[in-house]
């Protein structure tokens, strides 16, 4: 019986997850001036070893409206 509530559990839990992360992306559509929508593990977030400042995965990105470019940096 626990085998079975598993195996609907976490297939029901992914599921959801993904339709929460759908509903992320419809609201920063909706509300561009929010900012664009971030996906997680996109950037720099502490999970990719930025030791001392630098991170090996910055990259250079535009910021929407002012043409100028930024870097992204450790928070």
């Amino acid at each position: 019986m626990r085998y079975l509530a598993a195996m609907l559990l976490v297939p029901a839990l992914l599921l959801g997850w993904v339709a929460v992360q759908e509903m992320a992306r419809r609201f920063a559509r909706a509300h561009p001036e929010l900012g664009p929508f971030r996906e997680e593990g996109g950037g720099c977030g502490g999970h990719c070893s930025c030791l001392g400042g630098s991170c090996p995965k910055a990259k250079e990105s535009t910021r929407p409206g002012d043409g100028t470019r930024s870097t992204a940096t450790n928070r």
